[in-house]
């Protein structure tokens, strides 16, 4: 039987979650394992019984999106790096979530159907109101021509005949593209609320710490891996190789502008 945890003891893990949900503070990117672990912040909410049952419609359609929202805003401004994109053969550079989460608010629709991503009219008119069509209508907003060219996943699955299937489908996609993969699970945090459940290597190695720049790398790795040096471990990105060239000329960069 699982370990009751008082809403103060579990303050430092909920705060992890939440914390790392906004980015990294040295590698400039953003994906998928951030913003799931902003879904794991809301469930250790709802395990701590802040979230009541009643709450989780209004928890998934205002305060989730609302932080989708805000990581947009982000992105623009810092031109954030797409963390393991899986370029055009992903849903989205950065996000996951907010099309299985539409697929379910969309089920049993009466005129809305996969296939009516492809009417601009429809998206245009019925995106505020919809996180799916908010999706397609915020990726055709940032890229050109047809989503058949640049979202080829997204317009396969607006073949299938209904939103059930679509969600059904996203939801055993989820499960393999994010929590079944090592390079996303890695980084992911483990504790009372969410326990690892497995064989893990937690040892801590003077030399990744040294060479990663961190101290005390103690966060669960699955066992078998090689040990990593991933915390505080710096990617390239394209914010960072302007702002070095801008410090080498004596100039000062500002980080691009949100989208008019």
């Amino acid at each position: 039987m699982a370990k009751f945890v008082k809403p103060e003891e579990a303050i430092p893990e909920v705060t992890k979650y939440f914390v790392e949900s906004w980015g990294n503070r040295k590698r400039i990117d953003y994906g998928t394992g951030h913003e799931a672990n902003f879904l794991a912040w809301l469930y250790c909410l709802d395990k701590l019984g802040l979230i009541k049952p009643e709450d989780h419609k209004a928890v998934v359609i205002k305060v989730f999106f609302k932080y989708i929202e805000v990581m947009r805003s982000l992105q623009f401004a810092y031109w954030l790096e797409p963390a393991g994109s899986h370029g055009v053969w992903g849903l989205d550079d950065y996000h996951f979530l907010p099309f299985l989460f539409g697929a379910a608010q969309l089920r049993g629709h009466k005129y809305i159907r996969p296939k009516s991503i492809h009417d601009n009219d429809v998206v245009s008119e019925f995106a505020k109101d919809y996180m799916y069509l908010s999706c397609v209508k915020f990726i055709n907003s940032v890229k050109t021509a047809s989503l058949r060219w640049h979202s080829p996943m997204l317009d396969d699955i607006s073949a299938v005949r209904t939103w059930e299937k679509v969600n059904s489908g996203m939801i055993k996609m989820y499960k393999a593209e994010v929590f079944g993969k090592l390079p996303i699970m890695q980084h992911f945090m483990f504790g009372a609320l969410l326990p690892f459940k497995g064989q893990s290597d937690s040892r801590v190695l003077e030399e990744d710490e040294e060479e990663a720049g961190v101290e005390g790398h103690t966060h669960v790795h699955a066992f078998g891996q090689e040990f990593p040096t991933c915390c505080g471990m710096q990617i390239p990105s394209a914010i960072a190789a302007a702002a070095a060239a801008a410090n080498a000329s004596g100039e000062r960069s500002l980080p691009g502008g949100s989208p008019s």
